[in-house]
């Protein structure tokens, strides 16, 4: 059975991508992309791969969607505590990321924010109080 997540993203600039990424305290792992047009960004044990477009375009042969008008996916990150997710918030806006939506809480249980990252990827970072989730 699979034992860890990869997922893939195109970006217009590596080495941009990964400045940004490393403001907000994630690596990268050298062993599996680290070439002017792919990185490997670290998110505890799961691979995000940070493509050049064209190699992107290459692997799925298709078009990149236009990510200022519509995005495929919201990539969740767990956080530990509100504080974290409220860092995480100042370390996006000081970095040049985007918060469009502001850390706040929802149901009495959720705690997070949501931002796009230099190439319009959405992320979310969120913070979960399971002791105070409702019984389904």
């Amino acid at each position: 059975m699979t034992k860890q997540l990869w997922l893939n993203l195109p970006v217009k600039n590596v080495e941009k991508s990964k400045d940004f990424f490393a403001k907000l305290g994630f690596s990268f792992n050298t062993q599996h992309g680290n070439s002017p047009v792919s990185a490997s960004l670290v998110i505890g044990k799961n691979v995000i791969m940070l493509f050049e477009e064209n190699t992107f375009k290459g692997f799925i042969k298709s078009e990149i969607s236009d990510t200022a008008n519509a995005n495929e996916v919201l990539i969740s990150i767990d956080a530990e505590s509100k504080e974290e997710v409220d860092e995480m918030a100042k370390k996006v806006m000081s970095a040049g990321g985007n918060v469009f939506s502001e850390p706040n809480e929802k149901d009495g249980w959720m705690y997070g924010c949501a931002f796009t990252d230099p190439d319009g990827h959405k992320w979310n970072v969120l913070y979960m109080d399971m002791s105070k989730m409702p019984n389904q």
